[in-house]
């Protein structure tokens, strides 16, 4: 793509950030889920899974769809700097989604977490992943953290016991509209890593295939709410 100079100067600069390495996860039924990196080009079904979620109220699959979907994007079309996207993957079927950025190289600035299978800790174990990608790949020093639902608090700030620095507003304000600001350093993450990080590497091939193409849910039938028009 031949890029012309007003388009370059739209770009945000960018970092180069290394890649994450693929794992798998075995969950709780058993189930093997891939975990890994998204690629621009794989924008589409991301999008597809994302978007019906935006009419589902409950647990705010609504704005956190809303905020996704635009922050996916961005990504996309080089509007938002240092972005990268991780997927969950079940046979290649998306079973959650989570996207972050840097800030600079020492912060990072984590930006929503979407489970789609329920009930198997899923965003909890792609949130692990998300930090475990910020903090020991990217070699950052800590991440901005914020929740828009009771579920994610009780998964991010008091399960990673997050220090909270909402009293120092506005010096340290979150990106996602000033709400309460918590921070996951890497003391924090190392106090945890243990018990919240799992998963093994490397991933086997015929497995890592299975990933490979990825497909968007024919039902979403564990999100309470969703109906399809």
């Amino acid at each position: 793509m031949i890029l012309d100079e007003m388009e370059k100067k739209l770009r945000p600069p960018e970092l180069e950030l290394k890649p994450y390495p693929p794992k798998v996860i075995t969950l709780a039924d058993g189930q093997k889920m891939v975990v890994r990196e998204c690629q621009r080009e794989e924008i589409g079904v991301l999008l597809e899974t994302v978007f019906p979620l935006m009419q589902v109220e409950s647990d705010f699959y609504d704005i956190v769809a809303a905020r996704m979907f635009a922050e996916l994007l961005g990504w996309y079309r080089y509007r938002v700097a240092n972005e990268f996207v991780m997927v969950g993957a079940i046979d290649g079927e998306i079973a959650g989604i989570v996207n972050s950025r840097l800030v600079d190289g020492k912060v990072g600035m984590s930006l929503h977490t979407m489970t789609i299978r329920r009930g198997l800790r899923i965003g909890a174990q792609l949130f692990a992943a998300k930090m475990e990608h910020h903090l020991e790949i990217l070699g950052q020093d800590e991440v901005w953290i914020v929740a828009e639902s009771p579920n994610g608090f009780k998964r991010w700030m008091i399960e990673y016991e997050l220090e909270d620095r909402s009293s120092q507003f506005p010096a340290i304000r979150h990106e996602l509209g000033g709400v309460p600001t918590f921070v996951l350093t890497r003391k924090l993450y190392d106090a945890v890593r243990d018990q919240k990080v799992t998963g093994t590497r490397p991933v086997d091939a015929a497995l890592l295939k299975t990933a490979e193409v990825l497909r968007a849910p024919d039902k979403y039938p564990q999100i309470p709410g969703f109906r399809r028009e």
